[in-house]
Order: structure tokens, then C-alpha cells, then sequence
């Protein structure tokens, strides 16, 4: 077995009960197109090709790669020699099943990648930090809540699935981990924006999370537009549901003096 690496945040799954658990819930058919990010020493590759004809990967460390196509001839399992945060999933098709044991060091990043991928992709299935995993899940008013929450809230159903404690892995992380599923919403589920604005309206929204709207968005609104979307412009970010900014967003789009 190689050694971790920790520049890639390298922590290995080594527990069966663990990974046979998150095999049943994806519940892979031997029609679906499955693409597993950071297959590492492979624990959740073998038991998904027992179950499909066929795998793609995506993996950045050379070694791997090297080890992952030894193992398995490329019928079985096609292995993408790529960092997952530039590689172009939609190249691999639609009705994409996304799933694996993601880098901590670049989960975040990561999700908003393949948000913008949500049109080709059925469902994915990661095991993240749990903390990640909090922030992902959170409602408004508390203290998960935040960029993250309504960025992968809006073009997602998110399904908190089990938690997995640090022994499962080899080395063992400093932290818990979970695992989560995400289910694009339909296209009638999700009000159409300007996903550049959305983006830098949320952005900005919580880059002072201490402070107001007042001060984060004044660059947005001003009072009179906090007063004709009827939001108190004296909260801060976090008290806003996604659907007020939708609403800011839409509202800028109608009154384009944002600069």
C-alpha cells in the first residue's frame, strides 16, 4: 500500500461495514454511468465494479493512476488522469451518478464545480467532513448557515445519509466525517436567474459575516431598495432564507445600477 499524501489530503477508507453501507445506498444498476472522484487505493472502486460493468474515475495522483490501471483493464474502468476541480464532467454524458470519498482540502471548491454540472448529473454521493456536511444542510439563522448552504440549497435536494467516525480511514483524520447525497432539482424547482449575479450577491452577503446588509450589500442596495424588497437591511446574512436572495437577485436584474 503507498504511502498517504498529504499535499492531495489523502485519508484512505478501510472499513467494510462503512464502505458496504454507502455502496447500498447508491445502489448502482449495471446501466448507470458512474464516476467515482479520488478512487485512492480503490475501497469503494472493487465493490462498485462488482456491481457495474463499467466505472470511470477521475484521480490526480500519478501513482494511483498507475495502480488503479494495473489493476483493472480499461473496459472496466476508465480512469481520467485529471484534477477533478478543472475536469469537464459533462464530457462523460448525462444522467450522471457522482460519487466518492472527496479531498477535504478541496471539498468545498469542489461542490460548486460540480454544481455548475447539475444539468448532467442525476445524483452524487460523497463522504465529506462533517462540518462540510453541517454547512450544506444548514437553515437560515444558525450558525452553518451560510455561502456554501444556499449555493448548493438552490440547485439541490440535500439527504444527510450516516456519519463515519475517524477509525474508518487510514491515517485517521482529526475530524468526522459523513456522508451525503445530492439530487439536482428540476428545472421547475429552480427560479431562473443571473447565476453570476446570485453567485456575487451571496458572496458578498457573507464576507463580513459580523456585519449588516447595510454594510455588506451597499454596494447592491440602498435603503429605498431594501424597503421595496421589505428586507431589514440591520440583519446580517445569515437571518436571510435563500429565497430573499433570489429575490435580491432578481430584483438587481430589473435595476441594474449594481456595479
Amino acid at each position: 500500500m503507498p504511502p498517504p499524501r498529504k499535499r492531495f489530503g489523502q485519508n484512505f477508507l478501510i472499513d467494510d461495514g462503512i464502505i458496504h453501507a454507502i455502496v447500498n445506498t447508491i445502489h448502482p444498476q449495471p446501466t448507470d454511468i458512474v464516476v467515482e472522484i479520488g478512487p485512492g487505493l480503490g475501497a469503494l472502486t472493487q465493490p462498485l465494479l462488482e456491481r457495474l460493468p463499467h466505472l470511470h474515475a477521475v484521480e490526480l495522483d500519478r501513482d494511483i493512476v498507475a495502480r488503479l490501471q494495473k489493476h483493472w483493464p480499461a473496459e472496466r474502468l476508465t480512469v481520467h488522469s485529471r484534477d477533478a476541480l478543472k475536469f469537464d464532467f459533462a464530457q462523460l454524458g448525462s444522467d450522471l451518478r457522482i460519487v466518492g470519498n472527496l479531498p477535504y482540502n478541496i471539498s468545498t471548491p469542489l461542490l460548486f464545480h460540480l454544481a455548475t454540472f447539475a444539468a448532467h448529473i442525476r445524483d452524487m454521493t460523497f463522504m465529506l467532513q462533517k462540518e462540510v456536511v453541517e454547512r450544506m444542510i444548514a437553515a437560515p439563522s444558525t450558525a452553518d448557515y451560510g455561502r456554501l448552504s444556499i449555493m448548493l440549497q438552490r440547485r439541490f435536494h440535500l439527504e444527510w445519509l450516516l456519519d463515519v467516525p475517524p477509525a474508518a480511514f487510514n491515517p485517521p483524520p482529526r475530524v468526522d466525517s459523513a456522508v451525503v447525497r445530492l439530487i439536482p432539482k428540476s428545472p421547475s424547482e429552480i427560479t431562473p436567474l443571473d447565476d453570476v449575479l446570485f453567485a456575487r450577491v451571496v458572496a458578498a452577503a457573507f464576507s463580513q459575516r459580523r456585519k449588516t446588509l447595510r454594510n455588506t450589500l451597499g454596494a447592491f442596495l440602498k435603503p429605498d431598495d431594501f424597503a421595496a424588497l421589505n428586507i431589514d437591511s440591520g440583519l446580517r446574512a445569515e437571518a436571510l432564507p435563500l429565497s430573499d436572495y433570489v429575490a435580491i437577485t432578481q430584483y438587481l436584474s430589473l435595476h441594474p445600477s449594481e456595479p
